[in-house]
């Protein structure tokens, strides 16, 4: 799974560059239409990565915790799906 966390950590890093630049666009008094146009781009840059996670991470997730001594699947799989709605809720 090391390749899909690098991709992960990319992909914040991005993040991070714009959501810096957005702070500079508001400094710096830039019209509203283009800093809505970079937070919509930034939160769509959110959603995906998001989305790589809970792809990527769902079977790591079970597994770590059915391995545990005494894991339940179905405890791993409700706890999975909470926090998958709360993504889905925020998304």
């Amino acid at each position: 799974m090391e390749p899909e966390k690098k991709e992960v950590l990319l992909r914040l890093r991005r993040i991070e560059g714009q959501i810096r630049g957005l702070q500079r666009m508001v400094e710096e008094g830039v019209p509203c239409a283009d800093v809505l146009t970079q937070v919509a781009a930034a939160t769509a840059a959110m959603k995906k990565v998001g989305t790589v996670v809970v792809k990527t991470y769902m079977e790591e997730c079970l597994d770590k915790t059915q391995r545990k001594a005494g894991g339940k699947r179905e405890d791993a799989l409700k706890d999975f799906q909470k926090a998958v709605s709360r993504y889905i809720d925020w998304a």
